[in-house]
């Protein structure tokens, strides 16, 4: 009898083996790549602590094990996740009414809410977003990014401007020595050389909160498990999921492009939602795809795999935890000049060029500036995305409805008039299709021929029936022809069927 354990030849044929364990050259880039990020992550993740009103170690945290679990069960590599402003927003009100617990099992809920999502096949939603509002959603990023960086720029000591224009020039020139080590890396290395060895009193990462000092301790939250509990939490919860879900679909959509690979969105959903739960048990505020730690990661130090993901919330843990101190002189002006560059690699300069606005269609456009409005306006990357998303499918809607076409021939004996329908019948085509008959002076028998046209919802059914009814007033026939097998059924099914009963 044939042994139902694997060979260790089958074991080697379905293991796939990670390219950083056979290229030296990709282990460097990944690990260097996952420091880089994780130097980064700690201003901001202290700064969404505040937004939340926790504890800036709750952010940390947070970030920790966001980046950690989503590399493991998440569904695209090398994306980063994190503690993030848009759900710190969020889940700031449930702290502040109702206290600690309540948004720790928020924070719980919603990565519950973000499985039973992923699993529902959410994540296929994503086909719907048109490519003006991901450009848009890119802009937008790379212009929130920047504003985020203003508040260190002003009001501060004059020796952070050159400190900043020095970072900046290193990272634009480094490259062209050696990309063995990521500029940003060396940039943020030799300005705290430089301001700790000269004493040069700039704002440093210390002053942005205290690092923890300890590891994270898992623990339920303190709340009442009742209804009254779930009742109060679930909108919270729901509302994070969903902006969570958003950004981090389209975060990794967008490094899909970049890298020219594909991902499992439902994975990355359900993968979302487990390290939600995870950081919920573990005390941290929560969190989704940070996309400027991201392009950190992707576009500026070339990762590409799950290591720099994993090496991110392992590096950010061991800086606060272990090397605490150090990390806190780091200037700001280094991870500032990190965060410009970041914008300026990931604003699509291409769609804003006076050549590709000459050529794209106004529409397009308005779909493009609507997003990038709606995001900066509101600082939250989801109501751009959703309103521009509503924006293009009413531009489109309307660009459509002008497709369809109604000519009118009438027979050499005048008693036949044959009305040839052109286009997409649907609700905003059909509204005025009732109006391209002349009922009054048509012969008794009229052919509509649909054999170009195609019928999509309800709203074409009914104004086909209204354009039969009017002729039946005036005793004349109307005979419907051409319909493809789609729309007869849809036709067949609701004619007749949709007009009022008294």
């Amino acid at each position: 009898m044939p042994s139902s354990v694997p060979s260790p030849a089958a074991w080697s044929r379905g293991f796939r083996r990670p390219s950083w364990l056979s290229d030296p050259r990709v282990l460097r880039t990944e690990v260097l790549a996952g420091l880089v990020v994780a130097l980064a992550l700690i201003p901001e993740a202290i700064s969404f602590s505040v937004i939340a009103g926790v504890d800036p170690a709750i952010g940390l945290f947070a970030s920790f094990t966001m980046a950690v679990v989503t590399a493991v069960v998440g569904g695209r590599p090398a994306m980063i996740s994190a503690a993030t402003g848009a759900v710190a927003l969020v889940i700031a009100p449930v702290n502040r009414e109702h206290g600690f617990g309540y948004l720790i099992a928020t924070v719980i809920l919603a990565g519950v809410f973000q499985i039973v999502l992923g699993a529902a096949g959410v994540a296929r939603l994503m086909r719907f977003v048109p490519r003006s509002v991901m450009v848009g959603f890119v802009n937008a990023l790379a212009i929130l990014v920047f504003m985020a960086q203003v508040p260190e720029l002003t009001g501060v000591p004059w020796p952070v401007y050159p400190l900043l224009a020095a970072g900046l020039a290193m990272m634009v020139f480094f490259p062209r020595v050696t990309r063995v080590i990521p500029a940003p890396l060396v940039s943020i290395a030799v300005l705290t050389v430089v301001t700790v060895a000269a004493g040069i009193a700039v704002p440093t990462v210390g002053d942005k909160g205290r690092l923890p000092s300890s590891l994270p301790v898992p623990g339920l939250p303190d709340v009442p498990f009742t209804l009254d509990t779930l009742t109060t939490i679930a909108p919270y919860a729901l509302a994070m999921a969903l902006v969570g879900l958003m950004e981090s679909l389209m975060t990794a959509r967008l490094v899909d492009d970049i890298t020219d690979t594909r991902s499992s969105k439902t994975r990355e959903s359900v993968g979302q939602g487990v390290a939600n739960i995870v950081t919920g048990f573990l005390g941290g505020m929560g969190g989704c795809a940070v996309i400027g730690q991201t392009m950190i990661n992707v576009r500026v130090s070339g990762a590409r795999t799950r290591l720099s993901t994993f090496l991110a919330g392992a590096f950010l843990l061991t800086l606060c935890v272990v090397f605490g101190p150090v990390v806190s002189r780091i200037p700001m002006a280094a991870l500032v000049a990190v965060m410009i560059m970041v914008c300026c690699a990931t604003f699509d300069w291409h769609s804003v060029a006076p050549k590709t606005l000459r050529r794209m269609p106004a529409g397009e456009i308005a779909v493009m500036v609507i997003t990038v409005v709606c995001v900066v306006a509101t600082h939250n990357l989801a109501v751009g995305v959703v309103v521009g998303s509503i924006t293009a499918m009413a531009v489109f809607a309307r660009r459509v409805a002008r497709l369809a076409e109604v000519t009118a021939v009438t027979d050499p004996d005048g008693g036949t008039v044959i009305y040839r329908v052109t286009g997409a019948l649907f609700f905003a085509s059909s509204n005025d299709l009732a109006g391209r008959f002349d009922y009054a002076g048509d012969p008794e028998r009229v052919i509509i021929d649909l054999s170009a046209a195609h019928i999509w919802d309800a709203s074409s059914v009914a104004a086909l029936d209204a354009v039969e009814a009017k002729y039946a007033q005036r005793g004349k026939t109307v005979e419907i022809t051409g319909l493809n097998e789609r729309s007869a059924r849809i036709h067949g099914t609701l004619s007749g069927e949709l007009a009022g009963k008294g």
